[in-house]
């Protein structure tokens, strides 16, 4: 486990504009002080990505709302007694002192909690808010392991090896409009869940051209390898060589390898197991993988999001 000491000298390299990537219960961080631009810039230098897609801020106490926030809205109390510590993004017009390279630019900033100790302990020791988008290259697969980032970043300060992710998957993400809420990315947070604070916005309408939260292009979290998701159109493909993700709901054979999301068709495992089992199969030596589709309900709505940006090329 990482020691205090360990956190102490990555908060340290977070206050002299250094990259550190740390765990949470989604998938690991990387990280740098928000409100330092140049240090900001280097995350996108090191994952490689467009200067359009906004970042998210984390914190640790809800105090930090009336620094980053241009207006105080009593949902978002709410919201946080229920979710916070936890994987829901709020995204909330954002005060002066935020870099606008942060936002993409952007009136608005998203920010969240994480419910991991080594996490709010770097927020802590670091006096600062923590902008962090997931600790791999830009459209890779997401990391869950320290490993899956020392894979895909060679050119950062410290790794936090915090040991495997609890959640598997990237928050929930909503915005709040007047009469409610939407959700811009999907998470194992569902609308439901919401719902039961703060009613959904049947009024407001997203702009696709505008990307206000990550992993919102259409294609994201991809393996190097073709990723297909199960279907009729393949069944006259050869499989000798190619892996299987299996849901635990339909036979299979044919396949050199088969990975489980779950047997036991749990929606909740799959997730956890989602990011791990790609990054497997990507390193493996089969040709090409081909995932089960899970049912579109709660978690699965998420689940689903992720897989069908991962294999949106080759998508029928």
């Amino acid at each position: 486990m990482v020691s205090e000491q360990e956190i102490r000298k990555a908060a340290e390299l977070i206050k002299q504009g250094g990259l550190v990537a740390f765990p949470t219960e989604t998938v690991y961080g990387l990280g740098a002080d928000a409100l330092n631009p140049p240090a900001v810039a280097r995350i996108f230098e090191a994952k490689e990505r467009p200067s359009f897609d906004p970042l998210i801020v984390h914190i640790a106490s809800t105090e930090s709302l009336d620094l980053l926030t241009a207006e105080h809205d009593e949902r978002v109390i709410r919201l946080a007694e229920k979710f916070w510590p936890g994987p829901l993004t709020i995204v909330l017009p954002k005060s002066k002192i935020v870099p606008d390279i942060v936002t993409s630019g952007l009136n608005s900033v998203g920010i969240r909690m994480p419910d991991n100790e080594i996490a709010l302990d770097l927020i802590r020791f670091s006096g600062c808010p923590i902008a962090a988008p997931s600790a791999n290259k830009f459209g890779r697969i997401s990391p869950t392991k320290a490993s899956h980032v020392r894979k895909q970043l060679h050119d950062i300060d410290c790794i936090l090896d915090g040991g495997p992710t609890r959640v598997g998957i990237e928050s929930t993400v909503i915005e709040l409009h007047s009469d409610g809420f939407v959700i811009l990315r999907q998470g194992i947070i569902t609308m439901q869940q919401l719902q039961e604070i703060i009613p959904h916005s049947f009024t407001a309408t997203i702009n696709k051209e505008i990307i206000s939260a990550p992993g919102n292009l259409e294609s994201h979290y991809s393996p190097v390898k073709p990723l297909y998701i199960w279907g009729e159109h393949l069944k006259d493909m050869d499989t000798k060589n190619a892996a299987f993700l299996s849901f635990g709901t339909i036979p299979v054979q044919k396949y050199k390898t088969i990975e489980y999301l779950s047997r036991k068709a749990d929606l909740y495992e799959a997730a956890a197991n989602l990011f791990e089992k790609l990054h497997l199969l990507e390193d493996s030596d089969v040709e090409f993988i081909v995932a089960e589709a899970v049912p579109e309900t709660g978690i699965g709505i998420a689940i689903m999001d992720r897989l069908r940006k991962a294999a949106h090329q080759y998508l029928p």
